[in-house]
């Protein structure tokens, strides 16, 4: 899928049209990776192409699910604790199931969002009163950051793989 990239309309459309395109850009960073190297740790954090895509499916969950949807951690349809287990990736989970997860999270996300407008708030302990056009923005910056270390990862992985390091 490849959302085409949105120059002129509304905020909101442009938010959420830059959003999905840095979902996008995310999930890219690792599609055609093999297994073992979307697990290759090559920074000493966590980071891993795949475990940028399963933060970032508990970012979806925590943002929406239970910020905005009022969901408790436990009702939320996967991991969604604000904490570094955001970032681990069980063996049995591939690198498709991953993708699936965060498409998945996504989609529940938009449907959430289109359920409010953007100036309307919520109060979430840590963050204080949030809009929902904060919470469009945070998740853009969110995703464009990551979509950036993955990058930066599969270029390794590439000049690995092309025996040029």
């Amino acid at each position: 899928m490849s959302t085409t990239r949105i120059t002129s309309g509304t905020e909101r459309t442009l938010l959420e049209n830059t959003l999905d395109r840095n979902r996008e850009a995310l999930i890219e960073t690792a599609r055609g990776l093999s297994e073992a190297d979307a697990r290759r740790r090559l920074v000493a954090s966590l980071t891993t192409p795949i475990s940028l895509l399963k933060h970032a499916a508990a970012a979806e969950r925590i943002w929406f699910q239970r910020f905005w949807a009022g969901l408790g951690e436990s009702e939320c349809d996967g991991y969604a604790a604000r904490d570094l287990g955001t970032f681990a990736v069980r063996d049995d989970e591939t690198l498709a199931d991953v993708i699936a997860e965060f498409e998945r999270a996504s989609r529940r996300s938009r449907e959430i969002a289109a359920g409010f407008d953007l100036d309307d708030t919520r109060e979430i302990p840590d963050e204080g009163t949030i809009s929902l056009r904060f919470t469009l923005l945070a998740m853009i910056e969110e995703f464009a950051r990551h979509a950036g270390h993955g990058d930066i990862l599969r270029e390794q992985l590439d000049q690995t793989q092309s025996g040029k390091v």
